[in-house]
C-alpha cells in the first residue's frame, strides 16, 4: 500500500515540493530510504520509530520503503520527520490518508514525539501557495512566520499526536493569523539612533549622502573617534524597507537559522558586522551544500567591515563580484545554488597601524613604510567599489561635554527618501537601477551633466591633487546625489567640491 505526503525543501532562497512515498507491504521488518538523503535524514528512521511508539501508535512490522522525490536533488534537514512518519501512519491505516491531500508538513520530531522547529518555514509556505495547495502543517514555534503569507492556511503543532488528532477529524486547530501590516509596524523600529553621536557633523554628512544614493564608504580615523558607532546607526537612516523587501530578507535569515526567535518578519534593515577572522566561504558563503554567508545575510542592509586592513586579502577580493553583480553563485560538483547580496558595505580603518598618523591630540610612532604597508592590505580594485571615503577625526571635549542631542535618525531619514524618491522616478524605465550608485557609463553621460565651472575643477582634481581616474565616476555619482538631496537638477560646482573631499584615499596616493 502507498501513500504520499507532500513535504517542502529550499533551494537557495526558494522552496519547491517534495513528495514523501511511502510503501509498506510483505512481513518482514524493513526499513529503506530512497531519494538522494543527506545523514540527516536517514537518521530520521530512529527518531520516527522511537515517536510513534511513544505517542501510543503502532510502527508496522513490514517492509518500510520511503522514496524522496523528486529523486535526483538532494534532501537533507531533519524536517521530514513529520511527513514521514505521517506517510507511515497512512499506509499502516492510522491516519486517514484522504486528510493528506492539498496540504504541505514540515517538522522535526523529538523520541517523545514532540515537533520541533524547522529553517526555511517562510519559503516553504510561499512553495506551498505558489503550488496551489491550502496549508501546511509547521512546528508551533515556526507558524507566525509562515503566516506571513497570504491566503494559506497554517497550522501550529506541538506534537504528532496532536497532528494525527487533527488529520483524522478528532481535534480541531485553529489556523494561525498574522497581521502582516501590523507585524511590520511593531519591528519597524531601531534601538539606536543618530542623534546619540556627540560630534562629527562631516562625517554624519557623508553618511547622509551614502544613504541617499545607496554609496559605499569607508571611514579612516584614529581609535575612538565613533566610527564603530557611527557605522551602526547607518541604518537607522536608509529607506524605510518594503513589506516585499522585508519577506526576501526573512525568507534568507530563516533559511540559514538566524531568524531570531519570536520575531516572524525582519521589518529593519539587516546590520551585518562579521570579524576580520573571517573565511572567504564565511563572508560570500559556501559549504559542501552551500549555504548563504554574510554578503547574503546583510542584502537589504549594510555590511560592516571594521579593521579593514586586518582582513585577509583573499576573502577581500571574493567579495568584489558579489558587491557588482548584487548575487552570489556558488557552484559545487553537485549542486549550484544563488543567493542574493544587494548590501551596502560600509569599512572603517585606522590611518596606520598605531592608529594616530594625522591626529592631533597623539603621535604617531608609524614609519612612513608601515603606513604604506598597512593600508595595501585594501587593493585599489576594492577602493574603486567604495564611492566615499571620510576621514573620522577624535571628538573634541566641547562635543563630549554637550548636552544637546544632534540631528535624529528619523529627520535625516526623511531627506534620504526623498532623495531616494528623486532617483526613483529618474530610473523608473531602467532595470536594476534602483539609485544614483548603480549609475553606469550610460547614465552617467545622459544625467551627470557639468558645467564649464564644475568641469575646471573636476579636471583640476584629476590633474593637481593626484585624484585616480577611476575617482572620476564616483565623484560624479556622489554630485549627483549631493544635488538630490538640495532638490535641484543641475549639478552645480558646490557639489563638486563638496564630492571631491570624499575622495581622501585617492589624495594620499
Amino acid at each position: 500500500m502507498v501513500r504520499t505526503v507532500f513535504s517542502a525543501a529550499t533551494h537557495g532562497i526558494d522552496g519547491y515540493i517534495i513528495s514523501v512515498e511511502t510503501n509498506l507491504e510483505g512481513f518482514m521488518p524493513r526499513y529503506a530510504m530512497v531519494g538522494l538523503p543527506d545523514n540527516a535524514v536517514k537518521e530520521s528512521k530512529e527518531r520516527v520509530y522511537a515517536a510513534i511508539r511513544n505517542c501510543g501508535y503502532i510502527f508496522p512490522q513490514k517492509n518500510v520503503t520511503i522514496n524522496l522525490a523528486p529523486a535526483d536533488v538532494r534532501k537533507e534537514g531533519s524536517s521530514y520527520d513529520l511527513p514521514i512518519a505521517l506517510g507511515i501512519m497512512a499506509a499502516s491505516g492510522q491516519v486517514e490518508s484522504d486528510s493528506l491531500d492539498k496540504r504541505v508538513i514540515v517538522g522535526e520530531l523529538s523520541l517523545e514525539g514532540n515537533v520541533r522547529p524547522v529553517h526555511g518555514t517562510l519559503s516553504i509556505a510561499l512553495a506551498a501557495k505558489d503550488n496551489k495547495y491550502e496549508s501546511v502543517i509547521v512546528p508551533m514555534e515556526n507558524a507566525a512566520e509562515a503566516a506571513m503569507v497570504p491566503g494559506l492556511k497554517v497550522y501550529g503543532v506541538q506534537n504528532l499526536a496532536q497532528v494525527i488528532g487533527f488529520l483524522n477529524g478528532e481535534l480541531d486547530l485553529t489556523p494561525t493569523v498574522e497581521n502582516v501590516a501590523d507585524l511590520f509596524t511593531q519591528h519597524a523600529r531601531y534601538p539606536v539612533d543618530l542623534k546619540d553621536v556627540k560630534g562629527q557633523d562631516a562625517a554624519k554628512r557623508s553618511l547622509e549622502i551614502a544613504a541617499a544614493g545607496s554609496h559605499n564608504l569607508i571611514m579612516i580615523g584614529p581609535p575612538g573617534s565613533g566610527k564603530t558607532m557611527l557605522a551602526k546607526r547607518f541604518p537607522t537612516i536608509l529607506p524605510q524597507m518594503t513589506l516585499e523587501e522585508a519577506l526576501e530578507t526573512t525568507k534568507i535569515h530563516s533559511i540559514a537559522g538566524y531568524l531570531p526567535s519570536g520575531v516572524p518578519l525582519l521589518a529593519t534593515r539587516p546590520f551585518r558586522s562579521p570579524h576580520h577572522t573571517i573565511s572567504d566561504a564565511g563572508l560570500i558563503g559556501g559549504g559542501a551544500y552551500p549555504r548563504p554567508g554574510e554578503v547574503s545575510l546583510a542584502h537589504n542592509g549594510v555590511l560592516f567591515l571594521d579593521e579593514l586592513p586586518e582582513f585577509k586579502k583573499n576573502v577581500l577580493e571574493v567579495m568584489r563580484q558579489p558587491m557588482e553583480d548584487t548575487r552570489v553563485t556558488l557552484s559545487r560538483a553537485q549542486i549550484s545554488t544563488t543567493y542574493p547580496a544587494r548590501f551596502m558595505l560600509v569599512a572603517a580603518m585606522n590611518p596606520c597601524p598605531c592608529g594616530f598618523y594625522g591626529d592631533a591630540a597623539n603621535t604617531c610612532t608609524c614609519t612612513p613604510l608601515n603606513v604604506q604597508r598597512y593600508r595595501s592590505h585594501v587593493s585599489g580594485p576594492l577602493l574603486d567599489r567604495i564611492d566615499i571615503h571620510i576621514e573620522v577625526p577624535s571628538v573634541k571635549f566641547e562635543h563630549l561635554a554637550s548636552i544637546t542631542d544632534g540631528e535624529s535618525s528619523a529627520k535625516i531619514r526623511e531627506r534620504v527618501q526623498e532623495a531616494r524618491q528623486r532617483q526613483l522616478h529618474r530610473f523608473k524605465d531602467l532595470k536594476g537601477i534602483y539609485a544614483n550608485a548603480h549609475m553606469t557609463s550610460k547614465e552617467l553621460r545622459k544625467y551627470c551633466h557639468l558645467d564649464d565651472a564644475g568641469m575646471n575643477m573636476l579636471r583640476t582634481a584629476i590633474d593637481r591633487l593626484g585624484l585616480s581616474a577611476r575617482a572620476f565616476d564616483r565623484i560624479l555619482k556622489v554630485s549627483r546625489t549631493i544635488a538630490d538631496i538640495e532638490d535641484v537638477e543641475a549639478i552645480s560646482p558646490v557639489h563638486v567640491a563638496e564630492a571631491i573631499q570624499y575622495r581622501s584615499l585617492d589624495r594620499e596616493k
